[in-house]
């Protein structure tokens, strides 16, 4: 008597930005059913500009298909200047400094990955995950919206806020850090009068205000506060209180603050999870190991979506160890990635006037400059296992 074959298996990914589409990419591929929850209603658009660098991240971008339409639609980089009052130059940033070697807008990437999963991914939009019970044979979870379901795994993609590792782990302030900062981002509804390309900003001890030909991106030194991540005017009070009194184009970009739908507005911060996986939930990107900026969080989100879906495909049936190797291979990589994070608010906002000058100082000598971006180079760098391309896995896990 012939043995029916086994469906796929089922796998919740929650997050639609950047680590769980790639994640649906390579779970379609190896013959998988990844289907993706996200809150928001559609994709989001716009937003600041993300980067890879090294050849890790583009050796996966590459195995995706990917590489050369991104090439196509990158920024070009953005070179980054510092003024004082009168927009007198103080220091000058070439654009890989923040580019890496593709620099591309957050919302084209997004539309890049959801695209290229979309064939073998299910979409669901405009909801969330309320609840998971897990049993003997996958994972019984509850929606905001939809009637409830039951997948074989369940992946939180979703970010350093993640709502699936407070569900499966514990909440929040077990293992997010705040690191001493805010950061703040909006689209300008008109083009700002900046005479340098990339991005210009005025530095007061604790404070950058700086803007590019479209965008606003605000930085300040600040205890952690409590606030409703959805109440964009009691953040928007926030951030012109901290800026408010400063010179330079400060009260020009303030001014459009209070129009923008699309305020980005968070600490800076970097989650530490002390094992990425339980039961049949696992977490990656900076859900699992993130920093909000600086952490080199997206191509990292790109690496750990690919191996995490390479090694449930070496191991059809075996989650367990799949997810553990996993983790094995992609933390010790992925942490020194995020200690970057960790130096971002002092590098962008130096606390004094003297730690302005030192780093305006340091970073105009050309060998200093060059080294960190060797070492930035290091860091992003790791051996990726040669998986095969597609393993057709697919199995239901015991």
């Amino acid at each position: 008597m012939s043995r029916h074959p086994q469906p796929p298996m089922t796998v919740l990914i929650s997050g639609a930005s950047i680590a769980g589409p790639a994640l649906a990419y390579w779970l379609g591929r190896h013959g998988f059913r990844p289907t993706v929850v996200e809150i928001a209603p559609a994709l989001r658009a716009g937003g600041q500009a993300v980067d890879f660098r090294g050849d890790t991240h583009l050796t996966v971008l590459e195995r995706m298909g990917i590489l050369d339409t991104l090439r196509r639609i990158q920024t070009g980089g953005s070179p980054m200047t510092f003024v004082d009052p009168d927009d007198n130059e103080l220091l000058r940033l070439p654009a890989e400094f923040a580019g890496g070697d593709i620099e591309v807008l957050r919302g084209d990437l997004s539309r890049v990955l959801y695209e290229a999963s979309r064939p073998t991914t299910e979409y669901v939009f405009g909801d969330s995950v309320t609840g998971l019970t897990e049993t003997a044979t996958g994972v019984q979870v509850t929606f905001r919206h939809s009637p409830p379901r039951t997948f074989d795994l369940v992946i939180g993609a979703d970010g350093l806020h993640s709502h699936i590792r407070r569900l499966a782990f514990g909440p929040e302030e077990q293992y997010v850090t705040h690191l001493g900062y805010h950061a703040a981002s909006w689209s300008l509804p008109t083009h700002l009068d900046l005479p340098r390309p990339g991005s210009t900003g005025y530095n007061a001890p604790g404070r950058l205000a700086s803007a590019t030909a479209d965008r606003a991106f605000f930085v300040f030194a600040s205890p952690a506060v409590s606030y409703d991540r959805h109440d964009h005017h009691a953040q928007k009070e926030h951030i012109t209180r901290a800026f408010s009194p400063l010179p330079w184009k400060t009260r020009e970009l303030l001014a459009t603050l209070h129009e923008v739908p699309d305020l980005y507005f968070d600490s800076i911060s970097r989650a530490d999870v002390d094992t990425w996986s339980a039961g049949r939930v696992a977490l990656v990107g900076d859900a699992a190991c993130g920093a909000t900026i600086g952490g080199m969080g997206t191509g990292t989100g790109i690496v750990a979506a690919y191996v995490l879906a390479s090694e449930l495909a070496r191991t059809p049936g075996n989650h367990r160890a799949a997810f553990a190797r996993y983790e094995s291979l992609v933390r010790p990589y992925a942490e020194n990635c995020q200690r970057g994070g960790d130096r971002t608010g002092p590098f962008l906002a130096p606390a004094t006037r003297l730690g302005l000058r030192l780093r305006n100082t340091v970073l105009s000598r050309p060998r200093c400059l060059a080294w960190m971006l060797k070492q930035g180079q290091k860091v992003s760098t790791l051996a990726l296992p040669e998986y095969p391309a597609h393993t057709g896995a697919s199995a239901h896990t015991p």
